[in-house]
């Protein structure tokens, strides 16, 4: 297991192969941090599906309006949604977008980034400065990256549950 140094800001994202153990850069993107957290504490994450995997990209996930339904229509709404909070500001820094590390997706708007995020399966530095960075995975990418692929995959790996190191 990955020595977790601050647990309150550690995620731990349950697939189905194994756990993601994300450190939270709460000095970097703290709204960003504190969202994750919220929403994981809430139990909103669980059960939400990968919806758009790009080999050799990114994993995104985290539409909790649309993405934790089992029909194919609110599959294919997946990536339209947030949560019920309001929308983040961007909190852009000069952290590169290098493989591992947790993105903000958004809308063409800097400042629409709510629940969902996306995992960088590389380094992926045309993304610099154009999404908030607020996390890295520091243990089990070998189980992002066995995602299975697709926008969406027609049978979509989900988050089985997140939660917040401190309170597992």
């Amino acid at each position: 297991m990955a020595e977790i140094k601050d647990p309150e800001n550690t995620i731990i994202v349950e697939l189905k192969d194994g756990n993601v153990v994300i450190e939270l850069l709460a000095d970097v993107a703290p709204l960003h941090a504190e969202r994750m957290k919220e929403l994981a504490r809430g139990g909103e994450y669980d059960n939400v599906a990968f919806h758009r995997v790009i080999d050799g990209f990114m994993a995104q996930t985290g539409d909790v309006a649309n993405g934790d339904m089992e029909d194919g229509f609110n599959l294919r709404m997946a990536g339209t949604g947030g949560s019920s909070l309001p929308d983040l500001p961007a909190e852009f820094s000069k952290l590169p977008h290098d493989r591992g590390t947790l993105g903000a997706a958004r809308s063409a708007n800097p400042n629409s980034a709510n629940s969902q995020f996306f995992i960088n399966f590389k380094d992926n530095h045309f993304l610099n400065g154009q999404y908030t960075v607020y996390g890295r995975v520091i243990e089990g990418m070998e189980h992002v990256d066995a995602i299975t692929k697709g926008e969406p995959p027609a049978n979509p790996d989900r988050m089985i549950s997140v939660k917040v190191a401190a309170d597992a």
